[in-house]
């Protein structure tokens, strides 16, 4: 210590001096610093705003849920003789899709709700499908098997997706948030939306849904998979055995390798065919053709605008008619001209409606009027809904006389929908055209009326908008003895450079067992 303080007296004056002067001003700048306020950035300020942090939540929620469904939210279960693979897909409409690969998909309306249920045919077993084809007394307890089965599969699905939308949140939230806090809350709110899907669909659940399915794929599988007309309006309790019908004919379409099995319509069940607004398409006679041999049909009905101008050059387009099978039943369109009705008069096994004049064809009692306007002859004016209402008159003055005299109508056909109006109650069933779109309304007065699409797919027309017009038809089911409309199944197939077919089977509204 001695020598450290004899050092310092030995420092020159000046050099001492310095020392203390920076010594000083280092003090003073310390207790500058310390008196200065400090600047932190409130906790908050580099955090999004709440709205922003709600949707990526709600990002994060949605896309870990359907990652999960996607990646592990599947069930393998068997119902009946058939392995199938169950899934839960997100949906705007809801329902059910049954993929009967190959011959096509089922949908069914059996729900709404966010969520759609798929349902996979993966493979038959051969063992168990054979004893079923081979011995048809054990159909008896396939109902209870295939109830069985479906309740057992869809309870192993609801777990088995509670687990998936709950991983798959989690670790998506793990993976954005890096906080385990923030990752569970993703897996709960997953779970509640999942729940909440669930609650939907059990509220708005539809057991009579697979009594009106609709399918796509193979037409002439379709309606063999639901059975007769007959036999579904009269049983409407049965969910359990159209389930398993459904079972056992599906069953039965993997069974047949060469051919599919022919639609075996009930005997006492008169068919229809209703087609529309050809428009000189010549593809239109095969398919009706095709219709014709498929489900048996005792009657065609066209409500009009098979031609496009109506002119004599037109006429030899109507000579397949002749050969499609069953008797065709016709009134004039608005493109259809007296030249295209004088012809067609003139044709074996074509009746042709006009006046209200009524016929028996093929079981039925049909009464028509022609379209009193024809719009290609630029030289008249046409007289718009007020020539329409007024033809409608006339029809429904026929009907009511028809009535009186005690030979009642069973269908009226007229081609424009407001003409067909003024016939409600007076018939129970009227067709029309005219609007190249189905159309199915119940009157103010009980008369049901059905508008049918194009059966040529708009004809020359298909080519004009930016997608090709569907060819559509119709199947209707007339009981024998009352000659009341049963159902119909609405065909569908794809327009111009189109190759789908749909078909769907449908109920009326009021429908009595």
């Amino acid at each position: 210590m001695a020598r450290v303080r004899a050092r310092a007296r030995s420092q020159p004056p000046a050099q001492a001096h310095d020392q203390t002067r920076t010594r000083t001003r280092t003090r003073n700048q310390t207790r500058t610093r310390s008196r200065l306020p400090v600047l932190e950035l409130a906790p908050d300020a580099h955090r999004p705003p709440a709205w922003s942090r709600v949707l990526g939540l709600a990002a994060v929620v949605l896309t870990g849920a359907w990652l999960g469904l996607l990646i592990v939210g599947n069930v393998r279960t068997q119902v009946g003789p058939m392995d199938t693979t169950m899934t839960l897909r997100p949906s705007l409409t809801g329902g059910t899709k049954i993929n009967v690969s190959p011959l096509g998909a089922l949908y069914l309306d059996t729900h709404t709700g966010p969520v759609r249920l798929d349902v996979n045919v993966d493979r038959l077993d051969p063992v168990r499908s054979q004893a079923l084809v081979d011995h048809p007394e054990r159909l008896s307890g396939l109902q209870d098997e295939v109830t069985h089965d479906v309740e057992h599969g869809t309870l192993d699905l609801a777990v088995r997706s509670c687990v998936a939308v709950v991983a798959g949140a989690t670790t998506l939230g793990l993976a954005v948030y890096r906080r385990p806090r923030r990752a569970l809350a993703a897996g709960g709110l997953a779970l509640t939306l999942l729940a909440s899907c669930g609650a939907t669909a059990y509220a708005t659940w539809n057991p009579e849904s697979v009594l009106e399915p609709r399918f796509s794929g193979l037409l002439s599988s379709a309606p063999a998979l639901v059975g007769n007309a007959r036999g579904i309006v009269t049983e409407f309790d049965v969910y359990q055995k159209e389930l398993a019908r459904l079972v056992t004919n599906v069953t039965k379409l993997y069974d047949v390798t060469s051919t599919l099995p022919a639609y075996s319509p009930d005997p006492a069940t008169l068919r229809v065919l209703h087609v529309s607004d050809i428009h000189l398409n010549p593809a239109s006679w095969k398919i009706i053709a095709s219709l014709v041999e498929q489900y048996k049909v005792h009657v065609i009905v066209d409500s009009g605008d098979t031609m496009d101008h109506g002119t004599a050059a037109e006429n030899g387009f109507l000579d397949p008619i002749a050969d499609l099978g069953a008797p065709y039943v016709w009134v004039r369109g608005n493109h259809d001209s007296r030249t295209t009705q004088r012809h067609l008069s003139r044709m074996k096994n074509v009746h042709v409606l006009d006046d209200g004049r009524a016929e028996t064809i093929g079981g039925l009692r049909f009464a028509g009027i022609g379209d009193p306007q024809f719009t290609p002859d630029r030289s008249t004016v046409p007289g718009g809904d007020a020539a329409e209402e007024l033809a409608g008159d006339r029809l429904a003055t026929a009907l009511r006389e028809q009535r009186a005299a005690g030979t009642p109508v069973d269908v009226a056909v007229v081609h424009e929908p407001s003409a067909a109006r003024m016939t409600d109650g007076e018939v129970p069933l009227t067709l029309t055209g005219h609007l190249h779109h189905k159309q199915t309304e119940l009157l103010p007065h009980g008369t049901r009326l059905r508008v049918e699409g194009s059966t040529g797919g708009s004809g020359l027309r298909a080519v004009e908008g930016k997608y090709p017009d569907p060819i559509e038809a119709s199947i209707l089911y007339f009981d024998r003895d009352s000659h009341r409309l049963q159902a119909w199944d609405e065909i569908k197939l794809g327009g111009l450079g189109e190759t789908t077919a749909e078909v769907s089977r449908h109920l009326p509204a009021k429908r009595q067992p």
